[in-house]
């Protein structure tokens, strides 16, 4: 069972449970089992900023950050001993995924969803260049 856990501004008009169908199909694409969390979080530029900055060491805004809470070993990944494998958290700017959808020609959805897709596949240990 997958419990995708989204939270933002109630300001920000977003599809959840898009977001939440993006995150779950990587997992399955992964086949992965068992009770599987990962947080979604939608912020402003302001809070993405303040993360760049404590934790890499960027004093600027991104559009995406990870924060695996779960570690790969040799045989896969080490379940907590409630059986719940945390995978961790993926923060996305809201802003910058207009601005990106902009530059892209994209929907706002499609974004978020690119982003989402992005953002569990690192959690995963799956990185690009």
């Amino acid at each position: 069972m997958f419990n995708i856990l989204i939270t933002s501004d109630p300001r920000y008009i977003i599809n959840k449970d898009r977001i939440k169908q993006a995150v779950t199909d990587i997992l399955e694409a992964q086949r992965l089992k068992g009770e599987i969390e990962v947080e979604v979080n939608i912020v402003g530029d302001r809070k993405m900023q303040e993360l760049n900055k404590t934790y890499r060491g960027i004093d600027q805004t991104t559009n995406i950050l990870t924060f695996p809470l779960e570690q790969m070993s040799l045989g896969g990944f080490v379940a907590a001993p409630d059986k719940i494998l945390r995978l961790g958290s993926i923060v996305i700017s809201l802003p910058q995924a207009v601005l990106d959808a902009v530059r892209d020609n994209k929907t706002l959805d499609n974004e978020l969803i690119f982003l989402s897709e992005h953002g569990t596949r690192h959690l995963l240990g799956i990185h690009h260049d």
